[in-house]
């Protein structure tokens, strides 16, 4: 956590040492501080490298001081890069691996860099909700031009140093594979006699027409940022470095990066950024618990979702052997995947040989016993429960000891899945989202007996397959399932009390959901809840739903596979129409409840839908399901399309206050079916000492 010193042939090598990417926390800048002032007072030192230990030249600030007093402490990261700029002997950047954020702001506080190929040039800070903040915004455009550092940070995205070759960012490209610290050195002896020493602030910004340029821009980037106020920010920063002196521009970025800490949305980044990685990390699951090797996957059942999972592997490198009963729904299913990869290839996401490729790591079989050298297997079959036991019991004659069997239920008691097999520590829940090869989230459901290397690789999986992996207990529905269904449970009220599909879709759209409820139930399938609606009514008759969703359903309206769901859906055409039939049934029912049908403001809407999410993630995080609050808001974030902008369900309830939500709640019950708004212990509890779920 610290930066290293050394002389080697006249030039002092300081190395930043902070793994796992050397970032740049107040103990590597203070180090790095006090090296520049070592060679600086040494007679026998000539100039001065900086380079990073490792793989990475620096990945920016040190993300474990974030909301700290050490991120402010001196000396800070503007202090470091002064002092760099400052230094009366020229200093080098070595640049290799990755050079992002506020590594990238530090070498381009020096007087020359140089850099192998392949590493990875970036300021992503806007992904998090923030511009850049030690002088990116004013020194990147004086390298690259205008246009180029505009773009690279408002979108955030890495270009690799060789596609910057030939701009003042790099005074040389060493050759591929060599030492980028011999590098540095042989270059520094070539230097160190130059004055006066380059400084990127003394750079003019190449445009032929900035002030176009940048009403364009703005235009342009306002339009895309949506919700973002970074993205916007991000421009009119980088606008200063071409209207204001070096300086003023410098004081400009400052107080903009200092107002973006303080907006929700960045705060929501950030806790979305810090959230993934929390992810991971399971308590009384060391970080070094072995991991069972999956060199070939299967998949049983090869429907829509099951063909998903097949091109997730493949997309992985996976071979993976999709399994049915029947050749017809085999060959559907391997069509499904080319399909999927067809759809890639027009999208230009992948090359025709990695089509191939793909392809060809996908196979497909008849019987069941073809898969028993898999290290794991998927089932993908109908959720329910005798189905998938008698899945199960099969695979655990045919499958090898050792093999990994998971289950892709969503609902459903992983340990009464697990207890028909003699190996339940083998056991576990791999809930992907469809489409499977698409979304981000995977639920890992642990079951009792589910073993620790197990789990273990889950997670590794997870990651291999691209994918947030988050762990949640048995229960019904799990995380993500049992926490919408209460959401569906309110929509469905909504309904019955004066709503209209399209206006509760609209209203929560607007909050920034990707999908309103209904809008996602037609994608999904209405049967799919129709189903679980009937067994729960067997297990717990005493719970209420409205009756519109099962109505729907007995007119054969089960969505977009069916051209008719909530909506209509005209051939040939994705944007799904209100339909009359619908509302006209939706009046009806109230009618028949006797209910006087009123006018429902949208933040009625959104206040029940998403505080509904919010009350239920409260009793799942006080039973243990979810192991933090953060986990609920990543399902809720990757799986369900919960406005990034606002943090996930239980981040954006402290953002509101926890004594306003549960006065929401509390107000809530005291209307229609106010049986279901109960506040969760958990939730009484925070809000009466004035706490967050985040604590």
């Amino acid at each position: 956590m610290s930066a290293d010193y050394h002389v080697q042939d006249r030039v002092a090598v300081i190395t930043l040492n902070n793994p796992p990417v050397n970032g740049l926390g107040l103990a590597t800048r203070s180090a790095a501080v006090d090296g520049l002032r070592r060679a600086a007072a040494d007679d026998g030192v000539v100039a001065i490298v900086i380079t990073g230990a490792g793989k990475a030249f620096s990945g920016g600030a040190d993300i474990r001081e974030f909301n700290s007093p050490k991120a402010l402490a001196e000396p800070t990261l503007h202090t470091l890069i002064r002092a760099v700029e400052a230094s009366p002997k020229p200093v080098v950047a070595a640049i290799h691996g990755v050079c992002m954020g506020g590594g990238l702001e530090l070498a381009l506080g020096a007087h020359y860099r140089v850099a192998l190929p392949g590493a990875q040039i970036a300021l992503p800070e806007v992904k998090l909700g923030l511009l850049p903040g030690a002088g990116g915004t004013q020194r990147l455009p004086r390298v690259l031009g205008l246009e180029t550092a505009l773009d690279m940070i408002v979108t955030g995205k890495p270009v690799p140093s060789e596609k910057l070759a030939g701009t003042p960012l790099f005074d040389a490209l060493l050759p591929a594979g060599s030492d980028p610290v011999a590098g540095a050195v042989a270059f520094a002896e070539a230097v160190a006699a130059r004055r006066p020493l380059p400084q990127v602030r003394d750079l003019a910004v190449a445009h032929p027409d900035p002030a176009a340029f940048l009403a364009a821009a703005r235009a342009r980037v306002a339009q895309e940022a949506g919700p973002f106020p970074a993205p916007p920010a991000c421009v009119e920063a980088v606008a200063a470095a071409v209207e204001m002196p070096f300086e003023d521009g410098l004081k400009f970025e400052r107080e903009r990066f200092l107002h973006l800490t303080t907006t929700t949305a960045s705060k929501a980044l950030r806790h979305a950024f810090f959230a993934e990685r929390a992810a991971a990390k399971v308590p009384g699951l060391p970080a070094d618990t072995p991991v069972r090797p999956v060199a070939a996957a299967a998949v049983v059942g090869a429907g829509t979702m099951g063909a998903g999972i097949a091109t997730a592997f493949a997309d992985a490198g996976i071979p993976v052997t999709l399994v049915e009963t029947a050749q017809a729904a085999l060959d559907k299913g391997l069509a499904t995947v080319r399909r999927n990869y067809e759809g890639a290839l027009a999208r230009g996401r992948i090359t025709a040989a990695q089509l191939e490729q793909r392809l060809a790591l996908v196979g497909g079989t008849l019987d069941l016993a073809a898969i028993a050298h898999a290290d794991l297997v998927v089932e993908a079959v109908f959720e329910d429960m005798e189905v998938k036991a008698s899945v199960f019991r099969r695979l655990d004659a045919v499958m090898k000891p050792g093999a990994i069997l998971a289950s892709n239920t969503s609902t459903l008691d992983l340990d009464r899945i697990a207890a028909c097999t003699a190996r339940p520590q083998d056991v576990i829940g791999l809930h992907f989202f469809s489409p499977a090869n698409v979304m981000k989230l995977l639920e890992i459901v642990r079951g009792a007996a589910t073993a620790p290397d197990v789990l273990a690789t889950a997670l590794a999986l997870a990651k291999k397959l691209r994918k947030t992996g988050v762990v949640a207990g048995v229960c019904d529905g799990f995380i993500g399932n049992r926490m919408i269904e209460q959401y569906l449970r309110q929509a469905g009220f909504l309904l019955d009390e004066g709503a209209l599909p399209a206006q509760v879709d609209r209203a929560i759209e607007a909050f920034g959901f990707a999908m309103g409820p209904f809008r996602m139930a037609d994608l999904a399938g209405n049967d799919i809840g129709w189903a679980i609606r009937k067994r729960r009514a067997a297990q717990q008759p005493g719970m209420a739903y409205s009756r519109t969703a099962d109505l729907l359903c007995e007119l054969g309206r089960f969505g977009q596979k069916t051209g008719a769901g909530w909506y209509d859906y005209r051939a040939g055409e994705r944007t799904p129409q209100p339909s009359a039939l619908v509302d006209e049934m939706v009046v009806r029912h109230s009618a028949d409840l006797g209910i006087a049908r009123r006018a429902i403001a949208d933040e009625e809407i959104v206040e029940r839908l998403v505080y509904a999410l919010v009350n239920e993630g409260a009793r799942i995080l006080e039973e243990g399901i979810a192991l933090r609050a953060s986990d609920i808001d990543m399902v809720y974030l990757a799986g369900y399309g919960f406005p990034l902008v606002r943090g996930g369900p239980m981040f954006h309830a402290d953002t509101v206050g926890l004594p306003a939500v549960l006065a929401a709640i509390e107000r809530f019950a005291s209307g229609y079916h106010g049986e279901a708004w109960r506040p969760a212990p958990l939730l009484a509890l925070l809000a009466a000492q004035g706490k967050r779920f985040d604590a």
